[in-house]
């Protein structure tokens, strides 16, 4: 069975007053390669897993280059004409990733 194509890995987030994504720290896969951590903002990230890239929750592996611990994806739902960013088995009205260490 084939290994499933990772786009991206979610390492940290900023939550806003609100409790909505701020932004995120993530690693973006780039061709065969991984990028240095780049950082999202909330519309950004929104248009990215809308768009089709699945991102995973999760951390990268000291002294093994592109290889990570992957945990959850990140999913956006609806509710009521506003999105939430959630990962894991998250519902609710806010944005929640799961497991992510809050910066």
């Amino acid at each position: 069975m084939a290994k499933p194509t990772l786009d991206g890995v979610i390492e940290a987030v900023h939550y806003d007053e609100a409790g909505n994504v701020s932004w995120v720290r993530a690693f973006l896969r780039r061709g065969p390669i991984w990028s240095d951590y780049v950082q999202l903002g909330r519309k950004d990230l929104i248009e990215k897993i809308q768009s089709g890239m699945q991102l995973m929750t999760g951390k990268r592996l000291p002294y093994y280059g592109g290889t990570f611990e992957t945990v959850d994806p990140v999913r956006v739902i609806k509710d009521n004409n506003h999105e939430h960013l959630v990962s894991g088995e998250v519902k609710g009205d806010t944005d929640c990733l799961q497991g992510v260490p809050i910066i």
